[in-house]
Order: C-alpha cells, then structure tokens, then sequence
C-alpha cells in the first residue's frame, strides 16, 4: 500500500522491526502526533489551573516544579527513558507551561493581581 494511503495513526513497526528510514519515520512520526494530542490535553489543564488559582503569584510554584520533576525522573527510569532526555525535556515543557498558564491568567482575570 503507498505510503499516502496508509492510516497515519496506525502502527506498523516497532522499533526492532523497523528495516527501513520510511518505517522509523513513519513511527517517529505517529508518535509525535500522539504527543501532540497529550500536550494539547496537558495544556488544557494549564487553563484549568489559571481559571482555579485567585492570585497570579501562585502560577510559579518552584516546589511543585520539582516534586513534577522528581516524579517523571523516577518513572523514566521505571520506564527505560534516558534522564538525559527526561530531565530536559520536562524542564522546557514546565517552563513554557508557566509561561502560557501565567497568558491564561492574564486572559481569564485581566487586571487582577498582574504583578
């Protein structure tokens, strides 16, 4: 079947099967498609939270931050991630998580407690 008919969320090799770069790429990208879709729902939580906290000073919450960290540290070891991908990755991903929650906020609550 050519590539272009195939259903693109379907699985079609792991990575021990995979024999060529158009089968990686294929799975490389079905993944990042899957990743998109759960940080679109992780971003909607962000919302959430922007909505929930009364004050824009809560949005920063350094001992949350690491508490998250220490959690995905351990699952990507029960998991087999690489903390050199993990940490990182996570770090970025709260940073700009921060960064459009305090957007949310502002947006939600313009004027209040802008500080």
């Amino acid at each position: 079947m050519p590539d272009t008919l195939r259903d693109r969320t379907q699985r079609y090799h792991t990575s021990e099967t995979a024999e060529t770069m158009s089968d990686v790429r294929h799975e490389v990208d079905r993944i990042d498609r899957l990743l998109v879709a759960l940080l679109v729902e992780r971003q909607s939580f962000m919302d959430a939270a922007a909505r929930i906290k009364g004050a824009r000073k809560a949005v920063l919450d350094r001992p949350r931050i690491e508490d998250v960290v220490a959690k995905v540290k351990a699952e990507a070891e029960r998991q087999g991630l690489s903390p050199a991908i993990a940490e990182p990755v996570w770090r970025t991903l709260i940073d700009r998580c921060i960064a459009y929650e305090f957007e949310s906020f502002d947006r939600l609550k313009p004027g209040l407690d802008n500080s």
